[in-house]
């Protein structure tokens, strides 16, 4: 999912950041209210996590003009505040759901992943197939035919770019930016690493093979002719 995180607290947003991509999501962060609120209100997310105590505009105000401004996305508080009247306004305020500092970063990502299930940017494909290969966006699962496929955080964000390019070529340079967030060519070789690690999980023992290395070019998820 893309998720747009409002916390002041630099070493927490770092922390939940860099756990919230380990878990395959791409993660925005914004110090502080108004920053928050020009991000959410320009662009599309799948998920608002806003700390209710952020400096310029709290975060009740942040959800507060979001929804005034027609702005249906799922929010999710993160507060030290953690009263019956704390969350009932929060709540009222438009948030979706409240979670009370400090958490634990599993219920945290079960939370996320709830929520995603709510959100309007997902309702429309959740699921992506090619042949007998098929994953779940919500819930992160994979299956080859009849075989689940367990995979790491960075292979299933690998196989998800295949898989929403399926058909098309897509060069190293391309899958370094989207899968990797890099945007130069660094002398590493990660993404032929993955690759032939997705490949002996979604292709070893199958009789066709869905994903092809086009020598000099890139990468290709089809099934072949």
């Amino acid at each position: 999912m893309r998720i747009l995180l409002i916390e002041d607290d630099r070493e927490t947003a770092y922390y939940i950041s860099r756990g919230l991509a380990e878990d395959g999501h791409t993660t925005s962060l914004a110090y502080a209210g108004l920053d928050g609120l020009r991000l959410a209100t320009a662009e599309n997310w799948d998920l608002l996590i806003v700390d209710r105590m952020v400096p310029e505009m709290d975060g009740l105000s942040v959800v507060q003009e979001l929804r005034r401004a027609g702005k249906i996305t799922p929010v999710l508080f993160l507060t030290t505040l953690g009263g019956v009247d704390d969350r009932v306004h929060g709540l009222n305020a438009g948030a979706y759901d409240y979670l009370v500092k400090p958490f634990s970063f599993a219920e945290l990502l079960a939370r996320v992943a709830a929520l995603g299930r709510r959100s309007p940017r997902l309702a429309v494909e959740t699921i992506l197939k090619v042949a007998d290969l098929e994953i779940d966006l919500l819930t992160r699962s994979v299956r080859r035919g009849e075989t689940t496929v367990e995979l790491l955080p960075r292979e299933f964000r690998l196989l998800e770019y295949l898989m929403k390019h399926a058909e098309q070529t897509v060069t190293r340079a391309m899958l370094l930016e989207n899968v990797w967030d890099v945007h130069f060519e660094p002398n590493t070789t990660v993404v032929e690493t993955h690759i032939s690690r997705l490949r002996s999980k979604i292709d070893r023992g199958k009789a066709v093979p869905l994903i092809h290395t086009l020598r000099g070019i890139g990468y290709t998820l089809r099934v072949p002719l």
